[in-house]
C-alpha cells in the first residue's frame, strides 16, 4: 500500500477486501458443517447435496527453514505470523470451496481453501552453515523482515453415518489431506556473516529466500450434530487427526446453530495444525480462528 494513500482509500480497501473473503466463501460448501440427515421416510438411494457459504478468519502462525544459496551451504530457520488485522488491508487473494454428497449413510466430502497473505510478524531465528554450530539472529538486528504465505489446503474423505436420532447424529470419516505451502521472506539485516567455505559468499545486507512444499497426509476422524432440545438450536463439531508427510495435522471445529429447515446459521471456532520435525521445510503451520456459515441442503 502507497504510504500517501488517504484514510478513507485504506478503509475503502478493507471493506473490499472483506467483501471479497465473503464472495469467494459464498461458492462453496463447508465440509465441516454437518448437513442435516434425512428423516427415516426419505427415499435411501437418492442423492442428497449439503452447500455452507462460509467465512473463516484465522490467525496464521508457521515455522520455515529457508535454504540458502549453494555458494553458501545453509539453512535459515524463520517464524511468521499474521492475524485477519494484519492480513486483511493487504490481501492479495483468497477463496474457500467445499462440497458434500450424500446417499444414504453414505457421503463424500472435499474442501480446497488457498489464502495468499503477508505476515508483517516475522523472525529469523538462527543462521545454520552446514557443519558448523547453529547461530542466533538478534531482532534488534533485523531492520525489516517480512514473509508473503501462499498456502493451498485440500480435504477428500468419504463418510458414514454409524448412529442417528432425534438427538442428533455421527459420522464417521477417513481421507487424506495435501498442504501446498510456498513462502518467500525479505530481508533487511544489520550485519554480514562470511560463509564458511571460502570463496567470499555472505549472508546479511537486504535479500530474500523462498521456498516451497507439499504436505500429503492420512487422515480419520469424526463430526456431527447434537440438537438441542426441540428448539431448532444445535451444535455441530467435527475433528480429524493424521499423519504421514506430517508428523502429526490434525483440525478441530465446534460451535452453535440454529436450523430453519433446510437452511441453517453456524457461528464455529476452527482449528488446523500440522506438526513437522525441525528438519522440514515448513516446521509447522498453524491457523485457527472463527467461521460463520449459511447452510442450505437440498
Amino acid at each position: 500500500m502507497n504510504r500517501h494513500e488517504s484514510g478513507r482509500a485504506r478503509r475503502m480497501r478493507v471493506i473490499a477486501t472483506a467483501s471479497l473473503l465473503s464472495v469467494a466463501a459464498a461458492t462453496g460448501v463447508a465440509a465441516q458443517q454437518p448437513p442435516a440427515v434425512p428423516s427415516p421416510t426419505a427415499d435411501p438411494s437418492a442423492w442428497r447435496f449439503n452447500i455452507a457459504p462460509y467465512l473463516w478468519l484465522p490467525e496464521i502462525s508457521t515455522g520455515l527453514r529457508f535454504d540458502l544459496p549453494a555458494a553458501l551451504g545453509g539453512r535459515l530457520n524463520t517464524t511468521a505470523s499474521s492475524s485477519p488485522g494484519d492480513y486483511l488491508p493487504g490481501l492479495n487473494f483468497a477463496a474457500m470451496l467445499s462440497a458434500e454428497a450424500r446417499r444414504g449413510r453414505f457421503s463424500v466430502l472435499t474442501d480446497l481453501m488457498f489464502m495468499d497473505v503477508g505476515a508483517k510478524e516475522t523472525d529469523i531465528r538462527s543462521l545454520d552453515f552446514f557443519g558448523l554450530p547453529s547461530r542466533p539472529i538478534s531482532r534488534s538486528l533485523q531492520t525489516g523482515t517480512g514473509t508473503v504465505l501462499r498456502t493451498t489446503i485440500w480435504t477428500l474423505a468419504g463418510g458414514y453415518t454409524a448412529l442417528q436420532g432425534d438427538w442428533g447424529h455421527l459420522d464417521v470419516l477417513a481421507g487424506f489431506r495435501l498442504a501446498d505451502v510456498e513462502a518467500r521472506t525479505d530481508y533487511r539485516l544489520q550485519l554480514n556473516v562470511a560463509g564458511p567455505r571460502g570463496n567470499g559468499a555472505s549472508f546479511g545486507g537486504s535479500g530474500r529466500v523462498s521456498t516451497r512444499t507439499d504436505i500429503w497426509n492420512g487422515i480419520a476422524g469424526f463430526r456431527g450434530s447434537l440438537n438441542l432440545g426441540q428448539t431448532g438450536f444445535f451444535m455441530p463439531y467435527y475433528f480429524d487427526i493424521g499423519t504421514g508427510g506430517s508428523d502429526l495435522t490434525w483440525q478441530a471445529a465446534s460451535g452453535i446453530g440454529y436450523r430453519m429447515g433446510s437452511v441453517s446459521l453456524s457461528a464455529l471456532y476452527r482449528h488446523l495444525s500440522f506438526e513437522q520435525s525441525s528438519r522440514s521445510t515448513v516446521q509447522s503451520l498453524s491457523l485457527g480462528g472463527p467461521m460463520f456459515v449459511v447452510n442450505v441442503s437440498f
